[in-house]
């Protein structure tokens, strides 16, 4: 294996230096329309035997099966021009039973916020071929989810939670109280979904008895509305609920459904009126019902065992944080009938720890100075953990196995990232390698990390980048004044010259936990303008992730500051480069991103000559309270870092000319902080250039919006670089 990979990469780096003499530009237009994207389906599923994957043909008619062992295509499970009774012309998804026998399939999909949507969806009976709508009533459906026999399926319709039963050709609807904007049935809010990235709170019992679910009565919650344009005379209004920082969040409560006695009951969970249930899963033993709760504060973490029958919780697991609790390991459990992993920083660094299945701690499996990045199961059988890390390096990821004697295997075997899907039971991944000069390499592995086949090697981007003059990103690192040892990459024009001076383009996005600087393959917009004639670098600084908690959350409370003081740093790091000209400095950020640069330009002294702020929070009173309390609690108990850490309180010292731009569409970063920015930028004197795009959301979507946006920043730049 490791010979076969020597070569691979040796045959990678021939490419990569053919790369520096190649002749064709880099053109903008290529990158925006995903020329230089790396090819690769990410839709691989496993089936529950652990030995085939399914995949949706491209031209999404068909659900094809392929062996893990070969990667080679084994069968057909669906194909719309072959079913009976109902003919569909596409599909958009689909959902497998675990018997095989019947399948969940769905088109014409809605998209409702970033990631929920609604659907047209239908069941196929495998058996007989036929092919019919899962509901006889009208109208889009909601988040179908099988029973573990297959002979059922919950799905959601109008807020309301609804059952088939395939046996009797049967629906019956469980609640009746879902309406909207007051009470949602095992569907989130928006919040949840923003901020737990979670859309359905359901869950099943294994022995098919129980339907859990989580109501959430919203009824409290301020409503924000926007305008959608649309070339309308009279344009309308999208009006959602949305809790802003301190305001009204849903109240929850779970909830199960006996589906022989038809009764619904409420688990007596202790929890606060303001408190979260991010997640809930049922365990092997049906009794046993694992209800996640964090308080509102959400640094105190509690996992609950719930009794459908009795309705009576037990507290298992306890976990309570001096800052926070990340949100991405209360969801990423593993259990099994004895025992389960968690992820905690308990020790200062994330890693896993083992209890058995009564909350009682084991062993902690990993630890260290380095983090565990991912979760991706526990085999139960030989209780072997499977995780990603960057234990090699903060920039870096490698996938790993533990066995119950603490023996480690590293699975992975390229420098750079990693990143795994398992098959059912762990026998097999698939690996997903890229480093900064490999495009994706994608290839289906062992339990011992021995390569089986290549599903995608990116053979023609990889013949195409050869072709093409493009930029190198090269790593360093520098000491801030605090003397802590931050991360950067930088891009030069390929025709560099050291004797001369180029202006700077920091990119940056600084969100806690995040990562702009890691080793990874990725041909954005401003490899064009590195070749433009600019220096294209990326710093990341504290409060971003890979570097432990103490690193991570050092910005708790108090926002914007040390994030900015860190991008200063990086700039007046740079400006004394002999090939940079200090004079000439510009910093970018999208988002939070955004934020940064507005309170960077305001912070910095005057070394940033230039700045964009893509739709940015520029008022903490303005953004969703699950992300800004996580980091900032409330505005009554944190009312002057609130200040501090606003950018719209320090528009009058900004300096270095300014773009602003944000969609006024924007659900998740409203158009309202950039209006309020803009007011404040106008009473403090200061001139500045917006762009707005009409009817778009947060992330500016569409070719015409995107090509437009970065003509105008580059346009920008010349102009004021």
């Amino acid at each position: 294996m490791k010979k076969i990979f020597f070569i691979f990469t040796c045959l990678v780096f021939i490419l990569y230096l053919q790369a520096q003499n190649g002749s064709k530009t880099l053109l903008l237009n290529d990158i925006i329309n995903k020329k230089y994207n790396s090819a690769f389906r990410d839709d691989i599923r496993s089936m529950p035997d652990g030995e085939h994957y399914t995949v949706l043909s491209a031209d999404k008619k068909a659900i094809l099966k392929y062996a893990y062992k070969t990667g080679r295509f084994v069968d057909t499970l669906f194909h719309v021009d072959k079913t009976r009774e109902t003919k569909l012309k596409y599909i958009d998804g689909y959902l497998i039973s675990n018997t095989g026998y019947r399948i969940i399939v769905w088109n014409e999909t809605e998209k409702i916020y970033r990631r929920s949507w609604k659907a047209d969806i239908y069941d196929y009976d495998v058996r007989r071929n036929f092919l019919t709508p899962l509901s006889e009533t009208k109208g889009k459906l909601m988040i179908p989810t099988f029973s573990p026999d297959g002979r059922m399926c919950a799905f959601v319709r109008d807020n309301n939670l609804w059952l088939k039963k395939f046996d009797y050709n049967t629906e019956s609807q469980i609640t009746k109280d879902g309406s909207m904007g007051k009470i949602l049935n095992a569907v989130t809010d928006w919040a949840y979904e923003e901020e737990f990235v979670v859309t359905s709170l359901l869950s099943w019992s294994g022995d098919n008895n129980f339907l859990a679910f989580v109501k959430s009565d919203e009824s409290d919650v301020p409503v924000f509305s926007f305008q959608l344009f649309e070339e309308s005379l009279y344009p309308e209004y999208c009006s959602y609920k949305y809790p802003k920082a301190g305001q009204n969040n849903s109240k929850v409560a779970c909830y199960v459904y006996n589906i022989e006695t038809k009764d619904t009951k409420k688990m007596d969970i202790p929890l606060a009126e303001d408190g979260y249930i991010p997640a809930i899963c049922f365990m092997d033993n049906s009794d046993q019902l694992a209800v996640m709760t964090l308080n509102r504060q959400q640094n105190n973490f509690n996992m609950y065992f719930a009794n459908p029958k009795s309705t009576l919780a037990r507290l298992i697991l306890h976990d309570e944080n001096k800052y926070y609790i990340h949100p991405e390991w209360i969801t990423s459990f593993c259990f099994s009938k004895d025992n389960f992993a968690y992820v905690s920083e308990k020790d200062g660094f994330a890693h896993i720890y083992l209890y058995t299945i009564t909350g009682i701690l084991e062993k902690q499996i990993t630890s260290g100075n380095w983090e565990v990045t991912r979760l991706y199961g526990f085999n139960p059988e030989t209780k072997t953990v499977y995780y990603q890390s960057n234990e090699e390096s903060p920039l870096r990821r490698s996938i790993y196995k533990i066995d119950n004697k603490g023996v480690k295997t590293k699975l992975s075997s390229g420098t750079g990232t990693n990143n795994a899907w398992f098959s059912k039971g762990f026998r097999y991944f698939v690996n997903i390698f890229s480093n900064t000069q490999t495009p994706d390499y994608v290839s289906i592995n062992d339990e011992k990390g021995k390569e089986l086949c290549v599903l995608e090697n990116n053979a023609s981007l990889r013949a195409r980048l050869s072709e093409t003059v493009f930029p190198e990103k090269e790593f360093f690192t520098f000491k801030n004044p605090q003397g802590d040892i931050l991360n950067g990459w930088m891009l030069k024009p390929n025709n560099f010259d050291a004797n001369k001076k180029y202006p700077v383009l920091m990119i940056q996005y600084s969100g806690a936990n995040t990562q702009e600087v890691l080793d990874r393959y990725i041909m954005d917009w401003y490899y064009y303008l590195s070749n433009q004639g600019y220096i294209v670098a990326a710093v990341d600084g504290r409060g971003t992730g890979g570097r432990g908690e103490e690193f991570c959350k050092s910005t708790y409370l108090k926002l914007g500051i040390l994030e900015s003081d860190d991008q200063i740093a990086a700039a007046n790091y740079l400006a004394n480069l002999n090939f940079i000209n200090k004079d000439k400095i510009a910093i970018w950020g999208w988002s939070y991103g955004g934020f940064i640069s507005l309170m960077s330009m305001s912070r910095g002294n005057g070394i940033f000559k230039a700045g964009i702020a893509i739709a940015p929070v520029t008022d903490w009173k303005l953004y969703d309270s699950i992300y800004t309390e996580r980091y900032m609690r409330t505005p009554k108990e944190n009312h002057d870092n609130y200040n501090f850490s606003s950018p719209v309180n320090f528009a009058d010292k900004l300096q270095g000319r300014l773009l602003l731009v944000h969609g006024t569409a924007d659900d998740n970063v409203h158009f309202q902080n950039s209006m309020n920015y803009s007011k404040a930028l106008v009473k403090g004197g200061k001139l500045f250039d917006m762009q707005i795009y009409p009817d778009k959301n947060h992330s500016l979507l569409g070719t015409e919006t995107r090509t437009h946006l970065y003509n105008t920043i580059i346009d920008f730049l010349n102009k004021n670089l």
